[in-house]
């Protein structure tokens, strides 16, 4: 159960730059150059669908306000995240990877699962984790971060229980070993 968190941390990870050319041999391949306004790096097209968050959302407003609302699931990102990339357990996993891409995904995976009125348009779950090799000690490591930051957040450990409980489910599409 504590495991499905690292999958949603990890949902947008998969989604590699895309090169505006194919690399010649011996020539170098250009830098892919971020969104102007999001400071994304481009990736290959998707579909985008709500289904895609791995969840469906909880409903009424209980659990969005134990959250503080959208900032406060925000801070929530962002702590995890930040924990997350100076863990010297998991932060390999995170070099190379877009975090302005990832912080935006999760961000959206988790206010839509909240029901906090935001739509998911991150990958599915099974396509963003394919060749990561996540194990699950990696998940429980990105759970511990994310607990952590819920904590930081002074969301309830009710609260931080049923959010948990709805993102395990999703281990099966993250772990790979």
């Amino acid at each position: 159960m504590i495991s499905l968190v690292f999958a949603l941390a990890l949902s947008t990870l998969q989604e590699t730059p895309i090169a505006d050319e194919p690399a010649v041999a011996g020539e170098a391949v250009p830098e892919p150059q971020r969104d102007p306004v999001t400071g994304e790096l481009p990736v290959d097209p998707y579909e985008m669908s709500n289904a895609h968050a791995g969840a469906a959302p909880f409903t009424g407003t209980g659990m969005r306000d134990a959250f503080h609302g959208e900032e406060g699931i925000r801070r929530v990102v962002d702590g995890m995240v930040d924990r997350a990339i100076v863990d010297p357990r998991i932060s390999e996993v995170f070099v190379s990877h877009d975090l302005v891409r990832l912080r935006r995904a999760l961000f959206e995976q988790f206010c839509h699962i909240l029901n906090a009125g935001c739509d998911y348009t991150g990958r599915d779950m099974e396509a963003s984790h394919r060749d990561l090799g996540l194990q699950v000690d990696d998940l429980n490591v990105l759970v511990e971060n994310l607990q952590a930051a819920m904590a930081s957040e002074k969301i309830g450990f009710a609260a931080q229980n049923r959010f948990l409980s709805k993102l395990a489910p999703m281990k099966r599409d993250v772990v790979t070993h």
